[in-house]
């Protein structure tokens, strides 16, 4: 008999369990087949034996392996047993179904069990009236917090930080301190600084567990804290966060809001998040695939690629253009239809390895306005040097293919050029469009694709036309 109590509709999903791929999971093989079997039998039991234990990240791994009914019959069969951390867990996209089908009551339980930041995560992008149901079954105090959060921009510190800290004032004595996080009932899960505020709240320094585990307990936090701390505004931006923490070796660091108060903290494991989707953010930006995931449907995909493709048929047009210039000369030299088309596959290729480089030198702030001359330089004596190792290959093989000495130099010249434009076009472009403020990640590579095609066209007929007729 079905659990009425569950959160989720009282619909009996078909479940395939054939679907999930165990070897592309975290979990093990037998626990894997023991979720999976139980969702296909609708043993709640069993289910909730299965992931006793697992960590939230690899159970929500395998549900976002699952089609929408799978995730659905999960969540139905675990009802109030589904451990909150699962849901803060998925990717966007699977979140956003399994929320949905959630009731409100249950999901503000959950919500309420969450640190502020995962509990943003899964209100943010809710319709605003659903939203607001959730928000008023919150106790004053946990809504009043993510409505705080919430007011923030998208992507900033202020959406990541968490509101669950530990901070005392200067004059407190170690002793104080310890006795104070003892006898507080909603002491954060983790925490690794208690964070020294003034009269007014505002931080002025940090002192780490360690240091206080260490020091006597008459000790004041004024003379153990360090202030060479750093704090973030709660409107800067996610990712200039996340470099921070990469790049000073960061653990915790207190927020402050507009006024200079303490508003929240932000711990390592929230920052190596957001890096890593801005990483995956630029890889996917580079192939102009935008932010799809692999749980997004067919129509969803198509209209986020479809804009890209219809650049690049363009980009195709202008090329093609160039080649309609020089139909005579191909006419009468059949060979060079088949050679032209290795002139601008190397060039692109050239292009792509250059542009990858630079877009992610620019995003961790590696490549600079300092040693942007410097980068430039190299790239292209790197083009030039693969353009000349190429030309002797390929010219020296057009020339045994055709017999054509001078054709064979024509292709040689034409894939130094071409191969040496692609290597500027590669670093420059990226660094054009940061300066003007696009992201070099998404557009990059149409113009990148642009130049090589159109050089690499017309430099190879361009020469043959003059060296050739």
């Amino acid at each position: 008999m079905r659990d009425t109590s569950n959160p989720m509709a009282n619909t009996e999903p078909e479940f395939d369990p054939s679907i999930v791929d165990e070897s592309a999971l975290s979990l093990t093989k037998d626990t894997a087949q023991a979720v999976i079997s139980a969702l296909a039998a609708q043993d709640r039991i069993g289910l909730l034996g299965a992931i006793d234990g697992e960590h939230p990240a690899d159970i929500a791994d395998l549900l976002e392996q699952l089609p929408a009914e799978g995730r659905r019959s999960f969540v139905e069969l675990a009802g109030d047993d589904l451990p909150p951390d699962i849901l803060a867990e998925l990717e966007e996209a699977v979140r956003d179904d399994v929320v949905d089908a959630l009731e409100d009551s249950f999901l503000a339980e959950v919500v309420g069990d969450l640190d502020t930041d995962d509990a943003v995560y899964l209100l943010e992008d809710m319709g605003e009236e659903r939203k607001q149901e959730v928000l008023d079954a919150l106790p004053i105090a946990d809504r009043v917090a993510i409505e705080r959060s919430l007011d923030y921009p998208d992507y900033s510190a202020g959406r990541m930080m968490q509101r669950d800290l530990v901070a005392a004032p200067a004059f407190w004595t170690v002793g104080q301190t310890i006795d104070m996080m003892r006898a507080r009932d909603d002491l954060p899960d983790d925490f690794y600084e208690i964070i020294v505020v003034d009269p007014s709240h505002r931080p002025i320094g940090t002192i780490g567990l360690a240091r206080i585990m260490g020091a006597k307990r008459p000790a004041t936090l004024d003379g153990l804290m360090s202030k060479d701390f750093r704090s973030f505004s709660a409107n800067q931006p996610q990712e200039d966060v996340a470099y921070a923490f990469n790049q000073y070796h960061l653990v915790s660091a207190p927020v402050i809001d507009e006024t200079g108060r303490l508003a929240g903290v932000i711990t390592i494991d929230d920052a190596m998040q957001v890096l890593d989707e801005e990483t995956e953010e630029d890889l996917m930006r580079l192939g102009g695939v935008g932010d799809e995931d692999l749980s997004d449907t067919v129509l969803e995909i198509t209209k986020q690629r479809l804009p890209w493709l219809a650049v690049n048929l363009a980009t195709a047009i202008i090329a093609s253009l160039i080649i309609a210039q020089f139909d005579v000369v191909i006419e009468q030299i059949v060979a060079l239809a088949v050679l032209m088309t290795i002139v601008a596959s190397m060039g692109g290729n050239a292009g792509t390895q250059t542009l990858t480089v630079a877009v992610r030198a620019l995003a961790t702030k590696d490549l600079t306005t300092t040693n942007a001359l410097r980068i430039i330089t190299r790239e292209g004596l790197v083009g030039l040097l693969n353009g000349a190792v190429f030309a002797v290959v390929m010219g020296g093989a057009t020339w045994w293919w055709y017999s054509d000495p001078s054709l064979g130099v024509v292709l040689g010249v034409a894939m130094i050029i071409n191969m040496f434009v692609a290597a500027l076009a590669g670093i420059l472009v990226p660094i054009g469009l940061e300066k003007v403020g696009a992201d070099p990640a998404l557009a990059s590579a149409v113009f990148v694709t642009t130049v090589t095609d159109v050089v690499g066209f017309f430099a190879f007929l361009g020469l043959a036309a003059l060296v050739l007729l």
